[in-house]
């Protein structure tokens, strides 16, 4: 065991729970009415609680248990089964990369809030978010990062598919979820609420900003070099791509908004995720230049051309932006181009058709969307018993 490592790890599991709670939340809560925060803190907060559990019991060994087919970790590390305190992955205790993996499996699913808010039964959100870790996220990682078919040596070759921190782990599996539990749900009966809080937006999307130093720095697994410039190359891209979300705002618009800035801030985020560990600062700035502008314009075509109400815009700058930065990873000549683009279409493909059945099946069990009364009067009071104002006369 590496004393420093450890102790870098272990700020970086922080970190990265710090992103969904209360980053995520605060961020997701505050794009949506006054009437259904709560909802949106509910969501993220129980899916937080249920991933953790489910992730003991299953979760981790199905991601990164020594499954000899390549597709499938097992169960033979399920409710942590024979790791001790003793135990080492690399230079950290087991349990310890339990515990920061399990950080991923939580803001993956709590990713997909964002499609569903204001319309979506409770029940459904964690009946499905529960078994989408577990038969899609999970595996997923497993041929990625537990050593499985699409890593080195696998289908692709020598050079498998290059994913530092979730470009496609994370990003593409949530975001095609998102668009896909959209398409079945509808649109809301209203869409043109502006957002009722601005100043939690900023105030999430500044949490998530600081949480992704341990969520990209954190992937590399060790206190040195490679992490500094993982965490660098974040903060570049971030930085850039909200100033080229804003400029293309105000080149359209006439104005850059708050709200679009931030929006831009994660896009750059999402973008750098995939290559933080194989790219500089140069490369940084051109990824996060490009975000900011390509993300926006996968909002109006999500938006406005394809009609779909992926509320808070979860493909179009989680799913858009984890994919470009993968496609940047061969670009850069940091992968192979037959790996990367290979390993979009295997998960994308896989995640779509596990997200299409499981929504299916979970609607037969409890249903997708709520009632038009729950769903006028807000799912804070209808669902939860509670609001997160005081009405006033």
């Amino acid at each position: 065991m590496n004393g420093a490592d450890t102790a870098w790890i272990i700020v970086a599991t922080a970190l990265v729970l710090f992103m969904t709670l209360p980053g995520l939340a605060l961020f997701y809560g505050g794009l949506v009415r006054a009437r259904n925060v709560l909802s949106v803190f509910m969501h993220c907060y129980a899916i937080a609680c249920l991933m953790s559990v489910l992730w003991l019991i299953a979760g981790y060994s199905i991601a990164f248990g020594d499954g000899l087919s390549g597709v499938w970790g097992g169960l033979g590390k399920a409710f942590l089964a024979g790791i001790t305190a003793e135990s080492l992955t690399g230079t950290l205790p087991e349990v310890l990369f339990f515990a920061f993996q399990m950080t991923f499996a939580i803001i993956t699913p709590a990713l997909i809030v964002g499609a569903y808010v204001e319309r979506i039964g409770f029940g459904f959100v964690l009946l499905f978010s529960g078994l989408w870790m577990l038969l899609c996220y999970a595996p997923v990682v497993h041929w990625i990062w537990g050593g499985g078919m699409l890593s080195d040596g696998g289908i692709f070759g020598a050079v498998g598919v290059r994913d530092f921190a979730g470009g496609i782990v994370v990003h593409e599996t949530a975001g095609l979820a998102a668009l896909i539990v959209a398409v079945f749900l509808g649109p809301r009966r209203n869409r043109t609420t502006p957002p009722h809080n601005p100043g939690f937006v900023m105030i999430g999307a500044a949490m998530l900003w600081v949480g992704w130093f341990g969520f990209n720095g954190g992937s590399q697994l060790a206190a040195d070099g490679g992490a500094a410039m993982a965490l660098t190359v974040t903060h570049i891209s971030a930085a850039t791509a909200s100033l080229s979300w804003a400029l293309w705002e105000r080149i359209k618009f006439g104005k850059a908004s708050l709200v679009g800035t931030v929006t831009g801030t994660i896009a750059g985020l999402a973008s750098i995720t995939p290559a933080s560990g194989f790219v500089g600062p140069v490369e940084a700035l051109i990824i996060g230049a490009v975000a900011g502008v390509l993300c926006q314009e996968m909002v109006v075509l999500i938006r406005e051309r394809l009609r779909i109400d992926d509320t808070l815009d979860v493909f179009a700058v989680h799913g858009v932006g984890g994919i470009f930065g993968t496609v940047m990873i061969a670009a850069f000549g940091a992968g192979s181009w037959a790996a990367q683009l290979g390993g979009l279409v295997v998960v994308g493909v896989f995640t779509a058709l596990v997200t299409v059945a499981l929504v299916k099946l979970v609607a037969l069990v409890t249903p997708l969307r709520v009632d038009a009364e729950t769903e006028t009067n807000g799912l804070d009071l209808s669902a939860h018993g509670e609001r997160a104002y005081e009405m006033t006369s």
